[in-house]
């Protein structure tokens, strides 16, 4: 039997090493020629500052003379400060009192927008433009609005045969008044993303519900919520870092009076910083306040991680 003759294969033929490295050189160049701005603003305003404040944490310092090295000295008198124990239990007062009841309100007001009603677009842009207008702003208005003698709101319950009220220099009010000017512009970031939640929510599921005799309270417990549950959480953790966060309300308003009734984490840690003239001290406590934000960050993440998988687990 004769044999075929094997078929020569020539070899490809090879792109010259040295043009093909040059080439990706002059990419990678000019790559890095358009991301190097980028790269430089962030390590200027983020990366850089935060490990500059981490070393300051660890120094006595007054911005004016060479720092000295004083360890955990100030993590240590944090512990022992009074004003400081004061700012973090106003702050867990405020954020315990606006997250819920921001999230709160922004879904009912979300579920009765989300219904064909008449002007349901001019109520939620009337909802949400408090949300665009600065806090500084929002300060000043409100502090006119509740001036204890020339303010319009004493001139009403003047009107209505109720006492004046002290409003924001009422050590008993001032905090819950700040409460209450932040909802009045923060709900409305949470009806806008309740009402985008809602309006991805499978209409099947809420007819299949109402076929099967559910009352609309059954369908907005065992479908609605449940659905537009990942927005809660999303919600939950940018409201509380929110409220962690407050300081330009109390700035404009009250300057954490009347009697610090109103000095948050981050205006205390102003106050050390720029006031008394102590960046060390008021850079260990802002330190204290972002590994709060990281616990926080962390535990509400957990939790989303624990829900995802019981849907996941969920039979269909």
């Amino acid at each position: 039997m004769s044999r075929l003759p094997t078929p020569i294969t020539r070899p490809a033929p090879r792109t010259p090493a040295g043009p093909a490295r040059r080439r990706g050189r002059r990419e990678a160049a000019t790559a890095w020629a358009f991301v190097l701005p980028s790269v430089l603003v962030i390590l200027g305003l983020s990366v850089i500052p935060v490990l500059w404040s981490l070393l300051l944490s660890f120094q006595y310092s007054d911005l004016l003379t060479p720092s000295v090295w004083v360890g955990w000295d100030n993590y240590r008198q944090l512990a022992d400060d009074p004003q400081f124990a004061q700012a973090v239990r106003n702050t867990l007062e405020y954020t315990a009192l606006y997250v819920p009841l921001s999230i709160g309100l922004g879904l009912l007001l979300a579920l009765v927008l989300n219904r064909r009603i008449r002007f349901a677009g001019l109520y939620r842009t009337l909802l949400f433009v408090p949300f665009v207008v600065s806090a500084a702003a929002q300060g000043v208005l409100f502090s006119f609005i509740l001036d204890p003698e020339f303010g319009a709101a004493n001139s009403l319950l003047h009107r209505l045969g109720v006492s004046p009220q002290g409003f924001l220099s009422d050590p008993g009010q001032a905090l819950l008044v700040l409460v209450a000017i932040s909802l009045w512009s923060g709900t409305g970031f949470c009806v806008v993303i309740y009402l985008a939640a809602l309006q991805d929510v499978p209409q099947e599921l809420t007819e299949a519900a109402t076929l099967d005799g559910a009352e609309r309270r059954h369908v907005l417990r065992h479908v609605t919520l449940p659905t537009i549950a990942p927005v809660s959480v999303f919600l939950l953790l940018w409201q509380t870092i929110s409220a962690l966060q407050v300081f330009d309300l109390v700035y404009v308003t009250t300057k954490g009076g009347p009697l610090g009734s109103t000095t948050v984490i981050v205006y205390f840690v102003w106050e050390q910083a720029f006031r008394n003239f102590t960046a060390g001290y008021g850079a260990a406590a802002a330190y204290v306040l972002g590994v709060a934000l990281l616990v926080a960050a962390a535990v509400l993440r957990l939790v989303r991680r624990r829900d995802d998988r019981r849907l996941e687990g969920a039979p269909s």
